[in-house]
């Protein structure tokens, strides 16, 4: 499958964005990063090859540092838009600036092996772990795009995986589904007031990147400006504007920022489940109400620290969903299936998703 592109623009940006400096390995031919099984559960002609397998390096061996070392300031600003995991007692940052040029982070937390991944050309990150032979795999990035988004493969089986599609869609894993790990996307100002304990991901990895540019050029300028052919298109939306997905199946519903603006809470009923979002404009957070839960009021109470709502019995919530101070002190209320990204993503993957 040699897929060619036609994008003189996006050539600019490939040579820029996945030049492999010092690094010895030279980016393989398409035909020789597809997997040797034939079937996909996507469309082959729609698979489009965007910078050849490896040709963006994954992270496999991440540094950090804590989130109040002074060298933080040297490359993250408040407003830069950040990755964050909970996993136990390990609080981790992942900045999307750092995220833009490596798409996959092999990571150790807690002793889970997962993998952090994240598309500049939509917008979304998930963070997931997959057992194989009683091995836990390792992802890396095939170079391939999906309706523009990350197609990564993994290493024990060469399978490939589209991120959008939550699945192995070609290769002996086909049909496979990582566990999801939760995540939050918010800024990093709003990330290291309700976790002063974090680490983030250090700005220097053995890679020679230049973290404070963007290496995709103007392609956030113009909402209507793609670098690869995507269907369907959602004209409801500007294709850009970043929304906050709840997903059941093969149903999506979206939620914009603006609802959120200075803090807000949002009860909702979507596919079966009771939601309850609650955000502001840096943030969204979406939660499935359990049914003894159902006649509490919630209410945004977030003031730059770790309680992030409050419910009318005087508990305390987190952004994931746990009760930090109240009666009900270690409850947690479990996280809805969701996505945040550019609407055109979230639309082509799920066609005509429900607008709130």
């Amino acid at each position: 499958m040699k897929l060619k592109l036609t994008y003189f623009l996006f050539l600019l940006i490939v040579l820029n964005s996945c030049s492999r400096g010092n690094e010895e390995n030279d980016v393989e031919d398409t035909e020789e990063t597809t997997s040797s099984f034939t079937k996909w559960l996507i469309p082959k002609d729609e698979i489009f090859d965007g910078s050849g397998k490896d040709g963006i390096p994954s992270i496999d061996n991440p540094k950090f540092i804590l989130g109040n070392d002074d060298r933080v300031n040297e490359y993250m600003n408040d407003a830069d838009l950040v990755v964050g995991i909970k996993l136990g007692n390990e609080v981790r940052a992942y900045p999307h600036k750092i995220l833009d040029w490596h798409e996959v982070i092999n990571d150790n937390i807690g002793g889970r092996n997962v993998t952090v991944n994240y598309c500049p050309l939509t917008g979304t990150a998930f963070a997931w772990e997959f057992i194989s032979d009683n091995k836990a795999a390792t992802f890396g990035v095939s170079g391939l795009l999906y309706n523009s988004n990350l197609i990564l493969y993994d290493r024990q089986t060469d399978s490939h995986w589209s991120q959008m599609e939550l699945k192995c869609v070609n290769g002996k894993e086909i049909e496979s589904k990582p566990n999801l790990i939760e995540v939050v996307e918010t800024n990093w100002k709003t990330w290291k007031n309700s976790y002063p304990n974090t680490t983030i991901l250090l700005d220097k990895q053995g890679f020679d990147r230049n973290y404070q540019v963007y290496p995709y050029g103007g392609y956030l300028d113009r909402d209507d400006f793609l670098l690869f052919p995507v269907k369907p298109l959602d004209d409801r939306l500007p294709e850009k504007q970043r929304v906050h997905g709840v997903i059941s199946g093969k149903q999506l519903k979206a939620y914009r920022f603006k609802f959120f603006e200075n803090g807000n809470v949002i009860r909702d009923f979507f596919a079966g489940n009771n939601l309850l979002l609650i955000g502001n404009e840096n943030i969204i957070k979406s939660y499935v109400i359990p049914g003894d839960l159902l006649d509490l009021d919630f209410s945004y109470t977030y003031d730059d620290g770790e309680s992030f709502f409050e419910d009318n019995t005087g508990n305390k919530w987190s952004i994931f969903g746990e009760v930090i101070e109240g009666p009900a002190l270690g409850r947690k209320m479990l996280a809805a299936k969701s996505v945040t990204g550019y609407w055109f993503s979230l639309a082509s993957f799920y066609p005509n998703p429900t607008i709130y």
